[in-house]
């Protein structure tokens, strides 16, 4: 009886185990391990790069969202001191100060009927400088001058082309819409663009003629 032997060259036997895998098999099964286990971890690399690009991009949009609100502020802030300057002229007596003068009052106005930007880094000037866009609003620069971090207009949006301003990729347009007599709407977007989308913000506000309430 050979139990399970088999005859090599007539020389003698070798056992054959009855139970397991050859050589053969155990090796193709290692290999198949491998590479299994390679796509895991290429899958579980992948999914990690993704979410932190995701994050990255996200953050990179959340600031650009804030500093977009920050210039929409900026220009209502700037419309209220318009607005404000107007009414004390009027109660100092000063003839001939419409609550809107210096926005929309009349075609002298820069937004009369038309886009306008404002540059409230011009510290030169006592009064916000609203000037009409002639086709597309221009974009806005910042100030970047590290030399000049003492400045009050260091990091500030303007339309100055001086030394240390930068073109931005922020555009700002206002407009307005009269609601009455004593009542108009101020209109303020913000337009930029982040990787290859445009991105928008646009935000209304009431303001009110403060010598009728």
């Amino acid at each position: 009886m050979f139990y399970n032997n088999k005859k090599i060259n007539n020389r003698g036997f070798t056992r054959t185990p009855r139970f397991g895998v050859s050589s053969q098999s155990e090796r193709g099964f290692s290999l198949v391990e491998t590479l299994v286990a390679i796509s895991i971890l290429s899958m579980s690399i992948l999914g990690t790069f993704t979410a932190v690009q995701t994050s990255l991009a996200q953050a990179s949009f959340s600031k650009d969202q804030i500093t977009a609100f920050y210039l929409i502020q900026d220009a209502m802030e700037s419309i209220r001191n318009v607005r404000d300057t107007n009414d004390i002229k009027f109660f100092n007596n000063v003839a001939g100060t419409h609550w809107t003068s210096g926005l929309t009052f009349d075609e002298a106005d820069q937004c009369f009927g038309s886009m306008c930007t404002v540059d409230t880094a011009n510290i030169a000037s006592t009064m916000p400088t609203f000037t009409k866009c002639v086709g597309q609003c221009p974009f806005l620069n910042q100030n970047t001058d590290a030399t000049a971090v003492s400045s009050p207009t260091y990091k500030a949006y303007g339309y100055t082309n001086a030394s240390g301003w930068t073109s931005s990729k922020f555009k700002r347009e206002i407009s307005f819409q009269s609601i009455s007599a004593n009542e108009m709407v101020a209109i303020v977007t913000v337009n930029w663009t982040s990787g290859l989308f445009s991105k928008s913000i646009t935000v209304k506000q009431s303001f009110f003629n403060l010598r009728e309430i």
